[in-house]
């Protein structure tokens, strides 16, 4: 069973959706037949790499609403992570880009640590508060996972992988995907957004017969 998940490192719903999928997976016992592949997916191709706003205020300034309203909402993202054993810190979240860290997700998977990596990666952003665009923090996240961290962060300087990145936003444009995250089965059963374990469990179980 082949899996194409689109998501973006700073997508919280990507994570836990991620995260339930995984679950659904080890449930219904085809982790050892499941092809996780990631695609990149931009969510703001022209952010910053860093902000002076924390999280709260930049949501509350994206979505016109006040800074209690943001504060409320993403205490309810935090409770959501919770349920699947994700520890979400948004007091110490830094709101970054991620192309280059979805240009280095291209050549984790040709080195077989693509999962490995998108797991560390998102770790690093939602639970330790650390930003995944420094280089010296991608490269250190690379070596966890077991990356040569001289070819990461010769990949890093380099232009390396731009173009295999902006194929897989293209591939999302054609298929009409306008967010994330977005599970392709077998290139044949689609599901949008964090849903629940049951929802993965079911069209796995539908795939297996």
């Amino acid at each position: 069973m082949k899996v194409e998940i689109w998501s973006d490192y700073v997508c919280p719903f990507c994570y836990i959706g991620e995260r339930k999928l995984a679950l659904a997976i080890e449930k219904t016992g085809m982790t050892a037949a499941a092809e996780i592949v990631f695609n990149a997916y931009e969510l703001d191709p022209n952010a910053r790499k860093s902000y002076v706003e924390n999280i709260n205020q930049l949501i509350a300034k994206k979505y016109g609403m006040s800074l209690e309203q943001a504060i409320a909402a993403n205490n309810n993202i935090i409770n959501a992570a919770r349920e699947v054993d994700l520890d979400f810190n948004f007091d110490k979240l830094q709101p970054t880009n991620t192309f280059d860290a979805h240009r280095l997700s291209h050549y984790a998977k040709d080195q077989g640590k693509q999962q490995a990596y998108t797991e560390a990666v998102m770790k690093s952003y939602f639970t330790e508060g650390l930003n995944i665009s420094d280089f010296d923090v991608l490269t250190a996240i690379a070596g966890e996972v077991g990356l040569d961290q001289v070819e990461v962060l010769r990949i890093l300087e380099s232009s390396a992988y731009e173009k295999e990145v902006r194929q897989d936003e293209k591939n999302a444009r054609s298929r009409q995907i306008h967010g994330v995250p977005y599970f392709l089965f077998n290139e044949t059963t689609a599901v949008s957004g964090a849903q629940p374990v049951d929802t993965f469990e079911a069209v796995i179980e539908e795939l297996k017969e």
